[in-house]
């Protein structure tokens, strides 16, 4: 049987919150790969936060590129990998930067996160990185249960 996941339980398993790893190509030396936040936008793309000034910033400009996994830790497993181009922007509190918070935190924890970040001056130079899934892998252990 087919372990794959077809674009609806992959678009479903992405709006479930997992942590992601990012992995960008570190010239002369293994790629870096860190956990991040992410928000998935259904057939478009990956968003993540990041500091502006990180070492993992230097890497996506001079690579122009990474790949994300998102994975299920407890049986049955699964996972989602794509590979593709990268934009970055600033981020933006409330189009960005709080949404992300609250689908990790919730509206409570969140926002006193949010306050211990500076509040309306949160993620003052940090950058939103947009990430435009042109490969995907996928596996669903429970579909192997069947």
């Amino acid at each position: 049987m087919p372990m794959k996941m077809t674009q609806e339980e992959r678009a479903a398993f992405l709006n479930e919150v997992h942590v992601a790893v990012i992995s960008v190509p570190d010239p002369g030396r293994g790629p870096l790969a860190v956990p991040v936040w992410y928000a998935y936008v259904p057939q478009d793309e990956f968003h993540i936060w990041t500091g502006g000034d990180s070492h993992k910033v230097a890497l996506l400009r001079e690579a122009g590129r990474c790949s994300i996994c998102v994975q299920q830790e407890t049986p049955p497993y699964k996972y989602v990998s794509v590979e593709g181009p990268v934009a970055m922007e600033p981020i933006q509190l409330e189009r960005d930067l709080r949404p992300l918070v609250y689908r990790y935190l919730g509206p409570e924890e969140g926002q006193a996160y949010i306050e211990g970040l500076g509040g309306e001056t949160a993620g003052t130079g940090d950058l939103l990185i947009r990430v435009k899934p042109e490969r995907w892998r996928t596996l669903d252990f429970s579909k192997n249960e069947a």
